[in-house]
């Protein structure tokens, strides 16, 4: 939006009031002259202007006799001033003053006058542009109903100013303007009028544009505009961006139309959620991809006006040729995104890198310097005709269009003059559209959009011309700005893509007949990577260099290098080494972001291995490229460029070693990776080039890295011990110093950081001793050097940290630490040390910052599962009385990890007493367990995420109460309630996760053979709540889980009389037969792992059965009901052991470990007991023949079953 240009001082102004110049001495040490005149005047001497003018404006009247020549005179006062805040921040005049002032003029104005009306326009744009002001709701009422009335009232000449007022009283005011959008933006509105592609005045028409884009734009915060209003504006935009440039236009002005449009698209796009009807979104996109290659030179393609979702490439076809011209061909472009030839004579180019013209010497990052001053030698008119550049094409090149560029100048200044401002304003056309589809990235879902990808993103075209795509921007466009611009849209695209280009495979060799989409999607990421990594070589732009890289960054997050041809990684890593020492610190974050990319990645990827293994000489010479600029690197003196100076070795293993001296295999394996070399060097170094002013700080007089270099290597650390811990093992104890560093120092984040690290080292250690990792001894962390290291580490700063109530969220990071302590590691501590963790974490849970308490609770719920911990009775006291204070706590954070944490000590109370007995039960209080199961029965009607851990919490106290504390008349209440509690949960609507956990919850009561099952009132409810959702619920481990729970109970006393264990048979038979009965692909994944559970839980109500039951049991395997029943158990009792095929890291708890050969074994006993089962009673007869009917189902199954 221009501001106004102010107009001339009032003729009355005379001689007197030109400042006289003091007379200055010429030297050379005298400050540059500069007028007062050409000063923006002090602050005191606009704000008084601006005083003077409002107070003689409030004295005028509306029946004065010279109002009209005072007014003039007023307006042009001050119109004449600048208040550009931006400037000048001194600038201080006070909203409601100019709102006054404005209001008190629009009343004084009449519409009659069409001078002072435009005057009196160009104020309300100066005054609101400049002093950024937020206008009342009176003002801006006011200035609405001004400025539409002189719109209907004026004449046209006037309406350029009058909708530039406009657009400037609306700007993010849209949704405050619904009074008058129906007179703008109707059906007969003037915005439409004006904006149509009709219109003949393009100044009028971009001016609408421009109002209407400020109408749509919405401040955060706001609420969005009226959707009928917004896709009205829509509507427009688009279809100004697809309305071809007007005979006798002038093109600049298009271009400033066409800007208009593009940023009020964008205003559409970003002002809340939109829903693209019919090709809408295709129509956008074409439009998009064709302003994005606006003023592009060597450019002329037929484009489509729409795009369409397709999985192949689509091309744009090349336009008619001319009779009497070269025919026009994107040909040019082919060294950009061409086929993979460019990399043959890679070599050869690359060492004319210091045959730079003057015009790349000086090229700068600014869009319009560059776009003024670069000639891109694919312009018609340039030193070689564009028919002999496509019969002579050049070789290919590592150096893009804009910097081939001719040095002498080949227009007149008056054409050179068009010509740069041309180029201008079609980058700022590239720019715009750029933003646009960026925003369409981001607001469109991300599966609906990959449909549109080979439209943006090439792969390798196999022959003609290669495709317009982003990487044709980011390789050729002459504009730093617009080829961020791009970047940042290919790095939205990437972003969160890793689902989608899961389907890239290429190890396979490719089918002939057709290529599969899976290989197409592995070639277009081959050859991003090849673009990408031209794009690092070519650009000299330092911001735009950070856009390549963490583009670069994006891809290898998202990429399946493990199904693609090895040798992508592998380049990428040794191109990136000179970057680490580039001057620009935002260029060396970026890096380090690109290196922890590599790094988790798939981590551990063989790939990665071999390069962190790989010695720093052979990561440094071999395959590293050197860049496109000269001084690159900012380590150097006087001008002088020095080789990189290789990390100072910092383990004692690589100390007697020369980066550049041949080491033996072991040693080499032996030696830290270079990576985490670099990483600690950056930490804890100072830098070498003092001159840098962006250093962390200094330490005796030398400057550490700048701290957001600092904090992205720590984090790269931590990657590292996260993913490739077997390499980095050998440093832990060096790791361990760099993060005690890091927690002395006086910067929080990198104290944080330092946290983390240690947090990192504990986890991955902690797992290394797991035993389902089955990780070797020898591989191990040797058990003395873990006690060592948190020895070391817990005599240091992680102390002070734990105590730092200044910084919350160190102290959390340092619980978060302090619970990652190997177990076996922390009973080998001394005690004291024992002692004070302890203590510190339980001191902690009283802190008033929520976060420190939520991390101390669940690093006590960690504690107590330490062997060494968990049997002692007073810090299970101590942690049960903490953990019931949290549970109270209003915050939901701290309630979570409070229940998460009474689940963990429940669990360690089943395991003291299966492992201690009823020693340990006996010593901890009644009172205490009564406690607990009253807060975890409150806690289960607490949020969903306290809820899943209270019902565990809840099956775990169920299971550990003793018959002499069931039988105290203090239990019985809230045992009820807390078996009610789950029984509800059970039927309840919540999350699965709770509902499955309090399924498992009650068969964990079961297990208690002190419970009254038999006789107690709520009996009844348990069982039925799981028989009705063992074949009801529709998720599948909700199932499993009530079916492992009705398989627990050991003695038929427990499943009550005849009735009850009828009901708990025909369910989950019924759920059997049903079990197959699924719409959702993710729950059939389960479908082997239920019907496991459920015929499992069958035979064992089989071998509980009494008489009593045969007439149900025999009813039920009769007929086909029986039939099927049959097939699912020969099923089952041939299974090897495992229970049916789940996702890794699935496993049920409702599936067994018993061999086929032992399962047989178990129907054999079954079998036995039935035969010598009499019936008594009444219906001794009906239960004798149903008794032969089981009978010879058991044996016949059992018959099939021994069958080979």
């Amino acid at each position: 939006m221009a501001a106004y240009n102010g107009s001339s001082a009032p003729s009355s102004m005379s001689r007197s009031d030109v400042s006289v110049f003091p007379p200055v001495p010429l030297s050379a040490e005298a400050a540059p002259f500069t007028p007062d005149s050409w000063r923006l005047g002090s602050s005191s001497d606009v704000e008084k202007q601006f005083s003077r003018c409002a107070a003689k404006l409030r004295a005028l009247r509306a029946d004065s006799s010279q109002l009209r020549e005072d007014l003039n005179l007023l307006l042009d006062q001050l119109l004449s001033e600048n208040y550009n805040k931006t400037l000048e921040p001194n600038i201080n005049i006070r909203p409601e003053d100019m709102c006054s002032l404005l209001k008190h003029v629009s009343c004084l104005v009449p519409l009659s006058q069409e001078h002072l009306v435009i005057k009196l326009c160009q104020l309300v744009h100066h005054l609101l542009n400049q002093l950024k002001v937020i206008m009342d709701e009176r003002t801006l009422d006011v200035l609405l109903n001004y400025t539409t009335s002189a719109l209907k009232v004026c004449s046209t000449w006037t309406h350029s100013d009058v909708l530039l007022a406009l657009s400037t009283i609306v700007y993010g005011n849209g949704p405050q303007c619904h009074q008058h959008l129906r007179d703008l933006l109707g059906e007969d509105g003037v915005l439409l009028l004006y904006s149509s592609p009709s219109q003949p005045n393009v100044e009028l028409r971009r001016v609408a544009l421009t109002c209407m884009a400020n109408i749509c734009l919405r401040i955060p915060g706001q609420a969005p505009l009226d959707d009928q209003y917004r896709s009205v504006s829509f509507r427009v935009f688009l279809k100004t961006l697809h309305s071809p440039k007007p005979p006798n236009t002038d093109e600049l002005f298009y271009c400033m139309v066409i800007q208009a449009a593009l940023k009020g698209l964008q205003c559409c796009l970003s002002g809340g959620k939109w829903k693209f009807v019919g090709e809408e979104l295709g129509s956008v996109l074409a439009a998009l991809k064709r302003l994005m290659f606006q003023g592009t030179p060597g450019v002329s393609v037929e484009w489509p006006p729409v795009l369409y979702p397709a999985p192949l490439p689509q091309y744009e076809g090349l336009s008619a040729p001319k009779p009497a011209e070269p025919p026009q061909s994107s040909e040019p472009l082919k060294d950009a995104a061409g086929s993979g030839k460019t990399s043959v004579n890679k070599k050869r180019k690359s060492k004319g890198k210091g045959k730079k013209t003057s015009l790349q010497e000086s090229r700068v990052d600014d869009e319009e310097e560059v776009d003024c001053e670069t000639v891109p030698a694919l312009q018609k008119g340039g030193g070689r005709g564009e028919g002999e550049s496509l019969s002579k094409p050049s070789g290919p090149s590592l150096y893009p269009s804009w910097k081939r560029a001719s040095s002498d100048s080949e227009f007149s200044d008056q054409e050179g003059s068009a010509q740069c401002k041309s180029r201008l304003y079609n980058a700022r056309i590239r720019q715009g559209a750029l933003h646009c589809l960026l925003a369409v990235v981001k607001g469109v879902e991300k599966r609906t959009l990959y449909g549109y990808w080979s439209s943006f993103i090439p792969d390798s075209p196999i022959g003609g011309p290669p495709p317009l795509t982003l990487i044709s921007i980011i390789l050729k466009d002459p504009s730093p700005k617009v080829r961020a611009c791009a970047l940042q849209v290919l790095s939205a695209m990437l972003d969160g893509s890793r689902q989608f280009l899961a389907m890239a495979e290429d190890t396979a060799s490719p089918r002939k007949s057709y290529t599969p989409f899976s290989f197409l999607l592995a070639t277009a990421i081959r050859e991003l990577h090849r673009a990408l990594s031209l794009a690092l070589l070519a650009e000299t732009s330092h911001q735009t260099l950070t856009q390549v890289i963490k583009c670069l960054a994006y891809l290898v997050a998202n990429a399946p290098y493990h199904r693609l041809r090895p040798g992508l990684v592998s380049p990428l890593w040794k191109q990136m080494r000179p970057y680490v020492r580039h001057r620009d610190v935002n260029v060396r974050v970026s890096v380090l972001t690109l290196y922890g990319a590599l790094v988790t990645t798939q981590a551990p990827l063989p790939e990665v291995q071999l390069l962190l293994r790989q010695p720093e000489a052979s990561n440094s010479s071999t395959g590293s490229f050197t860049p496109q600029e000269p001084g690159f690197s900012w380590r150097q003196r006087d001008g002088v460029s020095t080789p990189p100076t290789p990390v100072k070795p910092f383990l004692r293993s690589s100390q007697t070693h020369s980066p550049h001296v041949l080491r033996t295999p072991e040693e080499v394996d032996s030696a830290p990776p270079w990576l985490l070399q670099l990483c600690v060097s950056l930490v804890t170094q100072p830098r070498e080039d003092q001159s840098d002013s962006e250093g962390a700080g200094t330490a005796g007089g030398t400057a550490l890295e700048p701290s957001p270099v600092r904090l992205e290597a720590l984090q790269v650390m931590s990657y590292l011990v996260r993913g490739y811990f077997s390499l980095a093992q050998a440093c832990l104890c060096e790791i361990g110093q760099v993060s005690a560093r890091c927690l002395v120092e006086t910067d929080p984040s990198i104290q944080l950081h330092g946290a983390k690290l240690l947090e990192e080292l504990g986890t991955v250690i902690i797992q290394q001793y797991r035993a389902e990792n089955k990780v070797s001894e020898s591989l191990r962390v040797p058990m003395s050097q873990v006690v060592v290291f948190w020895s070391d580490v817990l005599s240091g700063p992680l102390n002070r940290a734990l105590q730092s109530e200044q910084h919350p969220t160190l102290q959390t990071s340092a619980c978060d630490a302090l619970s990652s302590i190997l177990p076996q590691a922390f009973a080998q501590l001394p005690d004291k040390t024992q002692l004070m963790c302890i203590t510190v974490l339980l001191g902690l849970t009283y802190s008033e910052n929520y976060l420190v308490k939520t991390a101390a609770v669940r690093a006590l719920g960690v504690y107590i599962l330490f062997p060494c911990l968990r049997e002692d009775v007073m810090f299970v006291a101590d942690t049960a009385n903490t953990i019931l204070a949290a549970l109270d706590d209003r915050s939901p954070n701290v309630r979570a990890k409070a229940a998460w944490s009474l689940g963990n000590l429940t669990d360690a109370l089943i395991v003291n007493m299966e492992s201690v007995g009823v020693d340990f039960q006996e010593e901890l209080s009644d009172m205490l367990l009564l406690k607990m199961l009253q807060a975890a029965t409150r806690a289960s009607a607490d949020k969903d995420r306290v809820k899943s851990n209270a019902v565990r919490a809840l099956g775990n106290l169920l299971h550990f109460l003793r018959q002499s504390q069931l039988t105290r008349s203090v239990f019985q209440r809230p045992l009820e309630d807390a078996v009610l509690a789950l029984v509800k949960t059970v039927q309840s609507e919540a999350t699965m996760k709770v509902r499955w956990n309090a399924c498992y919850a009650l068969g964990n009561a079961f297990r208690n053979p002190a419970l009254p099952l038999d006789s107690a009132t709520w009996s009844s409810d348990a069982f039925a709540s799981l028989c009705h959702v063992v074949g009801s619920c529709k998720n599948f481990k909700v199932r499993i889980k009530s079916a492992a729970a009705l398989a627990i109970p050991t003695n038929r006393g427990s499943y009550g009389d005849s009735k009850r264990f009828s009901c708990v048979w025909c369910s989950l038979a019924k759920a059997l037969e049903n079990s197959e009965d699924t719409n959702d692909f993710f729950e059939y994944r389960y479908s082997d792992s239920l019907r496991h559970t459920l015929s499992q839980a069958l035979l064992h109500l089989l071998s509980v059965s009494q008489s009593q039951d045969m007439p149900s049991l025999g009813a039920s395997l009769a007929g086909e009901g029986g039939r099927g029943i049959k097939e699912h158990l020969i099923k089952y009792l041939r299974t090897e052991e495992g229970g049916g095929e789940e996702p890794e890291g699935e496993k049920e708890a409702g599936g067994d470990s018993f061999t086929p050969q032992q399962r047989i074994g178990g129907l054999q006993q079954t079998l036995i007991r039935l035969k010598e089962l009499e019936a008594e009673g009444e219906g001794r007869e009906e239960e004798e023949r149903s008794k032969e009917m089981v009978v010879h189902f058991l044996e016949d199954l059992l018959q099939t079953c021994e069958e080979p």
